[in-house]
Formats: structure tokens, sequence, C-alpha cells
């Protein structure tokens, strides 16, 4: 057995428990700092000792509440560091936490609760008014805690003064506080955390001890974090990325973890984020594409702010850092080294400025956390000088897959499988392929979720002896690399049973054109790829103010459609963007959307992606307009009706 594997084994038997992992930090690295919050204008540090003290009491608090065993928690709050204390302290109580993002609707939010079963409902004081505002519509929820706040009315208690009772009860009754701590195994649940509902109702993965230690230290076996690092955690804390990186593999290697200081809106707590940058000077940050794409944005405006001479100046910086990076693996190798010299002295005058200024100094490099993170922003922030190493995992996966490291990335690809754990690539019939040819991606590990909570027919068409069918599609490379492509089940299908995956076209497309928002695809074995596009409103009214036609005229709005459709065809042969992409899977025929899509009409979820069967459902008509010879034009009555709609 390899040596890795006798020590995961090892360190398995000595901790099985989230409480065992963090016993062994508060042993190990006492006087650390665990976490970072801001209190009267600058960041404070609390050990891993004090930590536990606030942990401990809140679980003496749970336990004089009469939590049993197994009940669940529901926790909806901005990351802080009652968060940590909540969850923590619910864990040595035997509660179980189902966190909610602070970015759902009001129905989702009664859903999950109601679904969970929840008896107790923590909430940050910022969100207080959205809890009372469903207050009878989760009747049976017996307590609603509220951090940062005095009040005692009630359902409603305060958390700050249930952590001074709570020290009182565990006190008084130690024994019994140890008693429920020591019941805790590793098939006992840590959270029940639900999924977005991109295709149907939300489901609540059911993550055991089990299932997060054997995460955190698969994570490990890619990454290992030394305790001097810090994070600043802009991710939402419910997110499962953020929860076990963040959260749990900091804490396993004695590192420290700093919240983004909330503010009272999430406009504040956006503003808030460059700020902390700079307070927190963080050496690794947790990304997914959209702020990854926002931060270069930032960084090109104020390059462009400095005149042309400096523009260019860094233009041609990139241009030689683009070319000694390679595709990640092959740097400076080769012919490469030539333009080391070059690199060091572009990195001296120019990319550790934009690293300091930006992002604090210390930053070594980010982590991805989304398989389809375009290769041109990868190939940004490694010419940065601070790489992004793109990860591949799902919430059911505890959520870490592979990732990219600092001593093994390829851009475009989603890196090193974590170990020990399996993976096959398999087709619609379940049977193994050979690597290198694309499938559906099953894994096998202790990492894979116990299954969704009060749902044994989704649990057993997901999990089949004991392998978790992921519903990605990809292919692992001769040299164990894995590519992941996109969804297995949302794909394309052209009329000759050929299968494409959209997500890669449809993301490059709404990034690179200002004047597209989003782009999705269809093709259900038709004879061309459909497009369904909402447009940038602001985008294009400027762009008719430049143009000889009279704004709001039906010239106006053809000129907008003949526009949209220059950038798509930027893609095809003679364009900018040729080659990208095959072209029988770019939008032959294009449908300009009458609305936008958003989290009130439940096109876009909570997280931010598009319900694709609800767009493809709510525009049935528009979808089979296109494949009509009227349709075809993209100047089209409906598109002319549609767009005028949208602007209006």
């Amino acid at each position: 057995m390899p040596t890795f594997l006798v020590n995961f084994v090892g360190m398995m038997k000595d901790m099985k428990t989230v409480i065992e992992l963090f016993e062994r930090s508060c042993e190990m690295f006492p006087g650390n700092p665990y976490l970072w919050e801001k209190k009267n204008g600058e960041y404070v540090a609390t050990t891993y000792t004090d930590v536990k003290r606030e942990v401990m009491n809140f679980a003496g608090a749970l336990c004089s509440l009469g939590l049993d065993k197994g009940d669940r928690i529901a926790l909806f709050s901005e990351g802080c560091n009652n968060w940590v204390y909540s969850e923590l302290g619910m864990l040595y109580a035997g509660g179980v936490n189902v966190p909610l993002s602070i970015k759902l609707t009001d129905n989702e939010i009664v859903f999950r609760v109601e679904h969970s079963q929840a008896r107790f409902l923590i909430v940050s004081s910022n969100f207080l008014n959205r809890i009372r505002g469903i207050e009878d519509r989760i009747a049976d929820v017996e307590k609603i805690i509220v951090f940062h706040s005095d009040i005692n009315e009630g359902k409603y208690l305060s958390f700050e003064r249930l952590l001074k009772e709570g020290e009182v009860w565990r006190k008084e009754n130690a024994a019994l506080l140890d008693e429920r701590v020591r019941s805790v195994t590793e098939n006992d649940l840590v959270n029940i955390s639900y999924t977005s509902g991109t295709t149907a109702e939300p489901k609540g993965i059911m993550l055991s001890h089990r299932n997060y230690v054997t995460n955190v230290l698969q994570s490990d076996s890619l990454i290992q974090i030394p305790e001097y690092y810090r994070i600043l955690l802009f991710l939402p804390w419910d997110h499962s990325f953020a929860h076990t990186v963040g959260l749990y593999s900091f804490m396993y290697n004695g590192a420290s973890l700093a919240s983004v200081d909330y503010g009272q809106s999430g406009m504040e707590y956006l503003r808030n984020i460059p700020v902390n940058l700079q307070e927190v000077k963080p050496h690794i940050l947790l990304s997914v594409p959209a702020l990854a794409k926002n931060f270069r944005k930032n960084i090109e405006a104020g390059i462009r702010t400095k005149g042309r001479f400096a523009n260019r100046f860094y233009q041609a910086g990139l241009r030689v850092a683009y070319s000694y990076n390679g595709v990640g693996s092959d740097r400076g190798r080769g012919w490469k080294m030539l333009l080391k010299p070059l690199v060091k002295l572009w990195d001296a005058v120019l990319f550790s400025k934009i690293r300091k200024q930006v992002f604090g100094g210390n930053l070594r490099f980010f982590v991805g956390g989304g398989a389809l993170l375009d290769i041109e922003l990868q190939r940004y922030y490694a010419a940065l000088g601070i790489p992004m190493f793109q990860g591949y995992g799902l919430s059911e996966a505890s959520p870490v897959i592979s990732s990219n490291t600092p001593g093994y990335h390829r851009f475009g690809s989603s890196g090193m499988l974590v170990k020990p754990m399996d993976l096959k690539i398999c087709d619609e019939g379940g049977n193994m392929l050979p690597a290198g040819q694309k499938g559906e991606l099953w894994i096998r590990g202790g990492n894979v979720m116990e299954g969704y909570w009060r749902n044994e027919r989704s649990t057993s068409e997901t999990i089949v002896d004991g392998w978790l069918h992921t519903g990605d599609l990809g292919y692992l490379h001769k040299d164990g690399w894995l590519y992941v492509l996109g969804r297995f089940k949302s794909l394309l299908i052209a009329n000759d049973g050929e299968k494409y995956s959209p997500e890669g076209i449809e993301e490059t497309i709404a990034e690179q054109s200002k004047y597209i928002d989003y782009c999705i695809l269809y093709n259900n074995q038709s004879p061309y790829t459909a497009g369904l596009i909402v447009p940038n409103k602001q985008a294009l009214r400027e762009y008719i103010e430049k143009q000889d036609v009279e704004p709001g005229s039906m010239d106006a709005y053809r000129a907008m459609l003949k526009k949209i459709q220059g950038e798509l065809m930027a893609y095809r042969v003679g364009g900018k963007h040729a080659h990208l992409f095959p072209e029988r899977w770019l939008p032959a025929v294009v449908a300009v959307l009458p609305e936008l899509l958003n989290e009130q009409n439940e096109m876009i979820n909570s997280t931010m992606k598009v319900v694709r069967g609800k767009v493809y459902d709510r525009f049935k008509e528009e979808i089979d307009y296109l494949y009509t010879p009227e349709g075809k034009d993209i100047t089209n009555k409906r598109n002319l009706q549609n767009l005028k709609q949208l602007m209006s």
C-alpha cells in the first residue's frame, strides 16, 4: 500500500468525526488564530482555544433547550464567527445543521425548513425581518435564535444570551454534555445541504462526519495548507466548496479564515470585499468564475485609466507571461526558459504591484470551484503570478473530487483526483469506458454522501452499488488529468445522434460579448442548434445612440438584432473567435427572449445558474418558431416584438 494511503488509514482510525478533527487542532494549535472578524473597524483574531470555549457554551445551550441527538437546526446567516460557533456547537450537542443560502427566496426557505423538519432556526440580525415575514409558514420551528441581538420574546432568543446560559449549564452538567459528545459517531450527519434545484425540486444532501473527515484528508492529498495561511472566505459559507475547503481544511491544518464585513446590506458586503482583502492579506482565495472575471474586469479598468502606454505595457507583459507559462504543466520548459528574465522584469515592475494593490500582497493562488472555468481566465491569473487552480466537485461528494495544484496544473483540466477515491467513466448503459473516451463520471469513496433526506427514490437512482453517478460528462486523460465537459444529461443532441455539452459555449459567448447577458443553446435531435438570447439592454442602447437611426424605431431594433448576430458570427469561420467550438453546435438561429432571467421568475436559481428545463418550457413557442422558415431570419417579427418589449 502506498505511504499516503497507509497514513490516510491511520488518520481515519484516529479521527472519525468533525469533532475529533477540531479537537486535534485545538491540541496542536491552541494559540493559533482560527477566526478573524471585523470589530470596531479592525480585524480581531479568535484562537482555536477561544473558539472551542464558545462552541462548548453553545452546545450546552442547545442541550438545555432540549435538543435531542439527530435534531435538525436551520442556519440562515452571512459568514461570521457565530456561524462557526453554531455549527460546531450543534455537532457537539449531536445536532444536524441545515445551512441556508442568504440568496434564497421566502418560498425556498420555507421548503427547506419544513422538509428538513428543523426544530430550531438560527438567524443573523441582518435577516431577522425575512424570518419574521415567514414565521407563520414555519410554525413547527420551536425556537428562533438571533445573532447580535438582545431579543427575548416568544420563540425568539438572543444567541449571545444563550452562550452565557450555556456556559452555566455545561459547568453544572459536564458529564451529560461529555456523554452526548462521545455518542457522536462517523455515521451521524453533520448537515443536510440542499441542492439549488436547477432541474427539479431541491434535494437535501445528507453529509456525515465520515464524509467530511474523508474529504478534508483527501483534499490534503492535493494541496497542503501551512498553519500560517489566512483565507478571506467571501463565498457563501453554506456553499459546500467553501464549507469543506474553507472551514474544515483550514481548521485541520491549524490555519485561519476571515469573514467579510457584511455591513448593513448585500451591496455593502460587495463593496467591502476589496477593502477586506487589503486588511486580511490572504494567502489563498476560493473563487468561482463570476468573481474571478469581476476581479479581472476591475484590474483592467484601473490599468486603462493610467493611459495608453500603461495599457500597452500591461498587454505586452501578459503576452510574454502567456508564452512562458504554456499550458501550465510545461511552464518555463524548453525554449520558454529564454523568457524567464522578461517574466521577472514585468513581475517586478507591474504584476507584483497589482497583486499588492488588489489582493494584499500575500496571495499565492486561487482555487476555482467551477468545472468549466475558462482557459483564458486561468492563463490570465497565472500571468499575474497568482494562478487559479481549477477543481471539480459536487455537494454529493462533500464536494472535492479533483483539483489542479501548485505542483501539477494544466489549463483546461480539472486536475488530478483526490486520494483515495475510485473513478470510472461510463456510457449510457453503465459500461466502463477506456481512458480518453467521454462519458458520465462515477465515483466511489468515503466522501460520497449518505443519500438524499427523505428521498429514497432519488438516492437509489444516484448511488448504485456504492457508485455516485455524478451526472457530469468528462474523460480521464492517460496521464491522469481529469477533464469535465458539462452536464451529462443536458447535452445537445443533433439529428444524427451526436452529443455535445453546451455550457462552455454559453459561458464564453456571455463573457466575451458585452451585448449578451445570457445565451442558452437548444438542440434536441434537430438539424441545427438554436440560441435563446437575453441581451444587455444598456449596451444595446449605447450602441444605437452611435448609429444613424432613431432610437425606439423598428429600424433601431433591427440594427440591435444585427449587432447580436454579428457577435455570434465571430465564432464562425473568418470571425475573431473562429475554431473555439465546432460550428454545428453554435447557434444557427436566434430567439431574443421577451424578459430577463432572474430568481423572481425562477429562470435563475439562488446560485445564479440558469434553470435550463424551465427556460425551455417557458419559451417553447420561441424555440418552435426558430425551426420554421420565418424564424431563421434574426430580424423576424417575433424577435422584433420581443426586443421592443424587453427594451421598453
